[in-house]
This record gives C-alpha cells, sequence and structure tokens, in this order.
C-alpha cells in the first residue's frame, strides 16, 4: 500500500546545549535531521516559526542537570504540541537523580551518547509511516517490545556485517547475541583487543571503561583500516571519554548495556543499504 507524503522531519531541541554531553549530542542529532532550538520550555511556547503550522518530530527535552526541565515544564510543552513525542536526552549528571528526584513520568529518557542511535530508529519509522517505538505507551517500552518493532523495519537482506570484540568469552558472545538481534551479521569474535586486519564494515568493541591503552589500539585501528567503523561501547560513557575516542578513531560511543534499538540505529548510520531508510516514500 502507498505510504502518506511526510514532510521532512524537524526535531525541537529545548533546553541548554552548553554543557558538553549535550553539545556532542545535539551535534549528532543535527547530523540526521534539521534540529531547532529553544533556550527554555518558556521560550519554546513562543515557537520557534518553523512549528507554527507543523508538530516537531521529535521534542527533545535537554536534561544537562536532573533538575532542569521539571513534570509541568513537560506537560506544558506536551499541551503545546499534544501530538509530538517527547524524549528526555540525559547526560551523565542525571544519573544522580535516583537520590534527587524520579524522571519525569512517562517519558523516555535516552543516555545522551544513545541518541544518534534511537534517533536514527524513530526517524526511519516515521519516513515508513510506522508509529515505532515512541508510538508505544510508556508502559510497553521494553526490550522484547523493541526487539519486535526493530524487526518489522529490519531487511534481513541487507545486514550489515560486523566484528565484535571484548574483554572475555562471556562479553563477547553476549555482544554477538546483541548484534544479531540489532540486524547485523557477525563474522568475526575477539576476546580482548580487535586484530588490526578486521575484514568487516563495522567493528563494534566493548571495552568496559575506555583507556590509554585502547585509545592507542584505536588509533592503530583507524591507521590501518580507514574505512573502518568503529563503535566503542564502555559502561559509563562521559564526554572527555568519549571525545578521546572519538578523536582516536572510532566512529561512535555507545554505554553498556546497549539497548537494541541504539544499536540497530548505530549500524544503520555506518552500513550502507542498512535496512532502516530515513526517506519518505511509496512502498
Amino acid at each position: 500500500a502507498a505510504r502518506p507524503s511526510i514532510s521532512p522531519a524537524r526535531v525541537l531541541w529545548i533546553g541548554p546545549t552548553q554543557q558538553a554531553e549535550m553539545r556532542l549530542a545535539r551535534a549528532w542529532a543535527a547530523e540526521l535531521v534539521e534540529v531547532h532550538d529553544a533556550a527554555s520550555p518558556a521560550v519554546a511556547w513562543a515557537a520557534p516559526t518553523v512549528f507554527l503550522d507543523r508538530t516537531p518530530a521529535v521534542i527533545l527535552l535537554a536534561m544537562d542537570t536532573p533538575s532542569r526541565i521539571t513534570l509541568h515544564d513537560a506537560v506544558a510543552v506536551a499541551v503545546r504540541w499534544p501530538l509530538a513525542p517527547l524524549v528526555s536526552v540525559a547526560s551523565s549528571l542525571v544519573d544522580g537523580r535516583r537520590r534527587s528526584g524520579p524522571a519525569l513520568a512517562g517519558i523516555e529518557e535516552v543516555p545522551w551518547h544513545d541518541l544518534p542511535g534511537r534517533l536514527t530508529c524513530w526517524l526511519a519509522d516515521r519516513a515508513a509511516g510506522r508509529p515505532g517505538t515512541l508510538g508505544m505507551p510508556a508502559t510497553a517500552r521494553r526490550e522484547d517490545r523493541l526487539l519486535e518493532a526493530m524487526t518489522r523495519g529490519l531487511d534481513r537482506e541487507a545486514r550489515p556485517i560486523v566484528s565484535v570484540a571484548a574483554g572475555n568469552a562471556l562479553d563477547v558472545e553476549g555482544l554477538a547475541d546483541l548484534v544479531t538481534a540489532a540486524g547485523g551479521t557477525v563474522t568475526r569474535r575477539s576476546r580482548g583487543r580487535p586484530p588490526l586486519d578486521e575484514p568487516a564494515a563495522v567493528l563494534v568493541w566493548d571495552v568496559g571503561s575506555i583507556g590509554g591503552d585502547h585509545l592507542a589500539w584505536l588509533r592503530m585501528l583507524a591507521a590501518n583500516r580507514p574505512a573502518l567503523r568503529i563503535v566503542v561501547m564502555e559502561s559509563f560513557p562521559r564526554a572527555d571519554t568519549a571525545q578521546a575516542a572519538l578523536a582516536a578513531g572510532a566512529a561512535a560511543v555507545l554505554g553498556r548495556p546497549a539497548s537494541t534499538e541504539a544499536v540497530a540505529g548505530t549500524l544503520a548510520r555506518f552500513a550502507p543499504g542498512f535496512g532502516l531508510s530515513l526517506v519518505p516514500g511509496n512502498g
């Protein structure tokens, strides 16, 4: 059946961009979609000109601290654009909210480093005319539901070839299962440092915690295989460690444990022909 015509996606970012993690997350989002800024929910109510007569594809609430945007603020934004999905983009400092207050009730929360991968999936769902995971009730957004939604959107003949590496055999097998569930075909499993002659288009390397040895090996990998897209996973990414990994040759940094949706979207960004299209059309 023909899908309805969909206008080019535009995203509204509400909140600060000065903090390093928020600045990185917003820049990554801007590589995927047109992003418009509002410094606060009150400013957003005045509506950036582009949203006077349309609804944002997604509204991103920048949470650089746990109390930056309150539930009252979120409700006000939802009243202004009742059909737009609201997503909280959380910095590493927001991990402290367990001591200073709960997350925004009913609103999807995404770690800052997972935003580009997950946004890729949301935009692909929108382009395909699917409700996607953001169209599910918040109570249904669990990994099995996300995996089910992802599976419907994947072209099984367009699986990217992926190598995986991790520090121990158990983590290697778990990472391989995650990449397979996200739509990749795992061609090599490595325990410890990945070899310098990686045959795949994409390498997913679980380093645990980024250190000097990892960065040195990243530089050698990037120099030996310039076309290899290296996705680094670590337990608690921060702006400084992520920027160091990117400078050393990583294409992306994800946290661990990572969601299937974040991994699938990341693979889609780096594997041409992968079955997640951001272009609306008929099918």
